[in-house]
């Protein structure tokens, strides 16, 4: 059953890649499409899925699919910067944004050509956030005595074990505002849009689709069948367009658990470092 079950998930993802399921035939000019799905930490799949479309000839234009509130600074950037190489090889890109494509994920969405968004869809937060956890008075309730030994003064911050010094608070101040400058000069280049009047809406807040069209942050409002088509109209393709459907990653657990029925396996998984929280981009 097992064995089966991934023959036929292998061949679903062969036949999603040739563009059997949308828009019919193997051959011919096409749009594909790539998905953005929850927190942004690992691109290196999705960065190398644009770099084959990018590659492809037979592949005309792109549509990124977003569905994320955000995630981590440097893997978001990454991103940003591989959906700019698909447009400089001539391919245009459109960006379709789902239930919520906020921080990191808008970040991603303003290096298309064109940004769709639903009316309800969740999109800015252009902000930066750290986040940890201050225990220090727990660990005295309980008598445990937190002991550092470092070689420069702020290897340590932030610390969850005692309280932040004005001096680390400046410094990693600066460090977001820098970050939140990049993010700023980004939408602002995206978007073609005056830094100052990015700077106006960029203050974590969230907007929903109608009013990220009113502040021109999308160009347009609609779905991913939309987003589709005005990918097809860029690369001078008729509508509707043939289309590579995006790639489905199912890990060994998920299999595991959908074929035996097995619960508890998501326990297995690795769990995040609970008190040096990264830097996010992220709503």
């Amino acid at each position: 059953m097992v064995y089966l079950s991934v023959a036929g998930l292998f061949l679903l993802g062969v036949s999603s890649m040739l563009g059997a399921g949308g828009g019919g035939g193997f051959f011919g000019a096409k749009v594909a499409i790539v998905e953005l799905e929850g927190l942004i930490v690992d691109v290196d799949d999705l960065v190398r899925e644009l770099k084959a479309h990018r590659e492809n000839p037979v592949v005309r234009a792109v549509v990124m699919r977003i569905n994320s509130p955000g995630g981590v600074v440097a893997p978001t950037q990454e991103l940003h910067d591989a959906v700019r190489r698909v447009r400089a090889a001539g391919k245009p890109v459109v960006a379709s944004l789902g239930a919520v494509a906020a921080s990191g994920g808008y970040y991603a969405a303003v290096a298309a050509d064109r940004i769709y968004a639903n009316p309800g869809t969740l999109t800015g937060s252009i902000g930066v956030i750290m986040q940890l956890a201050n225990v220090e008075a727990l660990m005295k309730k309980v008598g445990v005595d937190y002991v550092v030994v470092k070689a420069g003064p702020f290897k340590d911050a932030p610390s969850f074990a005692r309280a932040m010094t004005p001096e680390e608070r400046r410094v990693l101040q600066a460090l977001l505002d820098d970050v939140h400058g990049q993010f700023i000069g980004a939408v602002a280049a995206g978007r073609q849009l005056d830094r100052r009047e990015v700077a106006a809406f960029a203050d974590g807040r969230v907007f929903s689709g109608v009013q990220a069209r009113a502040l021109h942050m999308v160009d347009a409002l609609g779905g991913l069948e939309d987003a589709i088509d005005a990918a097809a109209m860029l690369a001078g393709l008729p509508k509707p367009p043939r289309v590579i459907g995006p790639r489905r990653r199912i890990s060994i657990m998920d299999l595991l658990r959908s074929q035996l029925g097995v619960p508890g396996f998501g326990a297995l998984r690795p769990v995040l470092p609970l008190f040096k929280t990264p830097l996010y981009l992220m709503d």
